[in-house]
């Protein structure tokens, strides 16, 4: 028969049945190794005066690592309701969870992952890992160093059930030199116009259980940190039985050092699996 337009046009649907039938035959063995081996998701938690964004160089290299990876906005308004919208965010997460804290981000996750069996592994960096009626004030208090004190103004909120809150936010002249030293002054100019304020009302807060009593964690040191002292992030850790790192680099450790901090959360990540 003389191959013409009609009798292309008449196979044409025979041979995409045969094609789209024979298709999935190649492909379930990778699906089920990613169903029953699935890399966990790791789930960033920002402190005080950052936001998500500085995850952005930790998150490309996780993401390019072939992990999924989440950064919700930490609401920095009170300690329990902050812990209990992490919650929230991680009740919407399928399959194993890797939590890492920056700062206060490591009050919020510690208490976020008590009861939680998807989370196998939590990750502090430069951050508070308060026990069980501590708060982030008397940690960051415990040893000498912190100059943050001397950089913040408050100001006033309105609270929703009425009445007024104070929160903190970081002079914007002095950002850089308290909180990102290591930071190009470009980038920190940046971060201080858009830092998140904190209340104090969460800084004051006291903590409930620990998660960290019964899950394994990994500490990042930021040995030039003004912001909460090394000494104080030394001592948590330990008292954690933290595996731990630590690195020259301010508070803003996960901005100026992102390959460091995913080592870090790659390294958790691994020997949980």
């Amino acid at each position: 028969m003389p191959l013409t337009r009609r009798t292309l046009a008449l196979a044409m649907p025979a041979t995409l049945a045969a094609l789209i039938g024979a298709a999935p035959a190649s492909r379930p063995a990778a699906e089920n190794t990613d169903r029953h081996d699935p890399k966990p998701t790791i789930v960033l938690v920002h402190g005080a005066f950052a936001d998500a964004s500085s995850w952005s160089g930790t998150i490309r290299r996780l993401q390019h690592a072939g992990h999924p990876v989440l950064a919700p906005a930490n609401p920095l308004r009170g300690l329990a309701a902050d812990t209990a919208y992490l919650r929230s965010v991680l009740a919407a997460v399928e399959g194993p969870v890797i939590l890492v804290g920056h700062s206060y981000g490591g009050a919020v996750i510690s208490g976020a992952a008590v009861g939680n069996s998807r989370v196998k592994a939590l990750v502090y960096i430069a951050a508070f890992t308060p026990d069980k009626g501590e708060s982030a004030a008397e940690l960051a208090a415990k040893f000498p160093g912190s100059t943050l004190g001397d950089t913040v103004n408050p100001r006033s909120y309105p609270l929703p059930g009425g009445g007024t809150g104070t929160e903190l936010v970081i002079e914007q002249a002095r950002f850089h030199q308290q909180f990102a030293a290591d930071v190009p002054r470009a980038d920190a100019a940046v971060m201080a116009a858009t830092q998140r304020p904190v209340a104090t009302a969460a800084l004051e807060e006291k903590a409930g259980e620990a998660a960290w009593r019964t899950i394994p964690s990994w500490a990042l040191i930021a040995t030039a940190d003004k912001n909460i002292p090394p000494a104080a992030e030394r001592w948590m850790a330990r008292r954690a039985g933290s595996q731990i790192t630590e690195v020259d680099a301010s508070h803003a450790v996960a901005v100026s050092r992102p390959a460091v901090v995913t080592h870090v959360i790659l390294a958790a990540a691994r020997s949980t699996r």
